[in-house]
């Protein structure tokens, strides 16, 4: 059960779905390190109070998966002005969105979606687990705008490599939706809801469904022997799996 790991979300006043992976059991009876990887959403809409917090987690990088447009109308949000090195590895391109809607369709979030985020090549995962094998620049915060479908596929491909139950992988996904309400509070409270969208719209906009990741799982396992092979498949090998072995998993 998902509870036997921890309450992992920290629940910041103006940022949401920002949790620790820590904790999970890992490959070779090791355990994934608390306070190493931090997956979000958006970071702009940040209190005083939340800066105030997030400083004392000492982040050191920021992997911001999001597209240029996104980040031109929120910003980059407030860790780099607090030293952190912001990274941008969108992973999806400039034109990308009606692109992915050509080769998926317009199915929603599901595991074909996020199958067809790799169809613009593999350069931001690439890039991303050489962060990962980096040993001086953890801990990491890595996010898009909601933290939920960008990075929960990121997500699932470290908690592959580190060697973590596919089952807890499922499960780590779906604590996007505990945090769902009170971020729809949150929009409604000040006014930030997108024009014409109510309550239960945003509820199931903000949410994810229970099956996507591991129907990602199983396209990948399909094609390329699953998560590890088409890492494989882009150029990381196996000195750097090992490297984000010794990063994020504890004895």
């Amino acid at each position: 059960m998902i509870e036997d790991y921890g309450d992992r979300h920290i629940r910041f006043e103006g940022c949401f779905n920002f949790r620790d992976i820590g904790g999970y059991p890992a490959a070779d009876d090791r355990t994934v390190q608390w306070g190493r990887y931090y997956r979000a959403g958006r970071q702009d809409r940040m209190t005083q109070s939340d800066l105030d917090r997030i400083r004392d987690l000492g982040v050191r990088t920021q992997i911001d998966l999001r597209k240029n447009d996104e980040v031109e109308v929120q910003g980059r949000g407030p860790l780099e002005t607090m030293g952190v090195r912001h990274v941008h590895l969108p992973v999806i391109p400039d034109g990308g969105t009606d692109e992915l809607a050509r080769i998926v369709g317009d199915t929603g979030i599901s595991g074909r979606r996020y199958l067809g985020y790799l169809s613009f090549g593999g350069d931001t995962w690439l890039r991303m687990f050489e962060i990962f094998a980096e040993p001086d620049d953890h801990p990491i915060v890595i996010h898009c705008t909601a933290g939920k479908d960008r990075t929960g596929v990121s997500t699932a491909f470290l908690l592959s490599v580190l060697g973590v139950d596919r089952a807890l992988i499922e499960a780590d996904y779906v604590l996007t939706n505990r945090d769902v309400p009170r971020q729809v509070e949150f929009l409604e409270a000040s006014g930030a809801l997108p024009e014409g969208v109510g309550r239960e719209e945003m509820m199931h906009h903000a949410g994810v469904p229970e099956t996507a990741m591991g129907d990602f799982l199983d396209l990948l396992e399909d094609r390329w022997g699953g998560a590890l092979g088409y890492l494989r498949s882009i150029g990381i090998g196996d000195e750097t799996f090992e490297a984000v072995r010794r990063n994020f998993l504890a004895d």
